[in-house]
């Protein structure tokens, strides 16, 4: 399966143990990572910042356009991610856009 993490699950599997720490070991040991400039560079500022910002209002990021056009570009299979605006959004978007925990259950139920 090629699976497109988004930032957050990404930023999370680094600086985290659990569920996002061991979706992106499945996802390298056993699937296809896509990955694009845009999550790469998103990823190295946030890392950057080591997670550390300081609270703010929520609100929508214009980021995520780019994150779900990049994932779908790539023609991957699902995008994995954390971010609610892009969860919000599964029901009407061109890709299969799940959570940490769905892409877990997913992969382990096709074993």
């Amino acid at each position: 399966m090629r699976g497109f993490l988004d930032t957050n699950v990404l930023v999370s599997a680094f600086a985290t143990r659990g569920i996002y720490a061991d979706v992106l070991r499945v996802v390298l040991a056993e699937h296809s990572l896509v990955t694009s400039e845009v999550v790469l560079r998103e990823l190295g500022r946030v890392l950057r910042k080591r997670i550390g910002l300081p609270p703010a209002l929520p609100e929508r990021d214009p980021g995520d356009q780019w994150i779900l056009a990049s994932a779908i570009e790539s023609h991957t299979d699902v995008l994995v991610t954390g971010d609610r605006d892009l969860l919000d959004i599964a029901a009407a978007a061109p890709i299969k856009i799940i959570d940490p925990r769905g892409f877990w259950d997913l992969v382990r139920k096709n074993e």
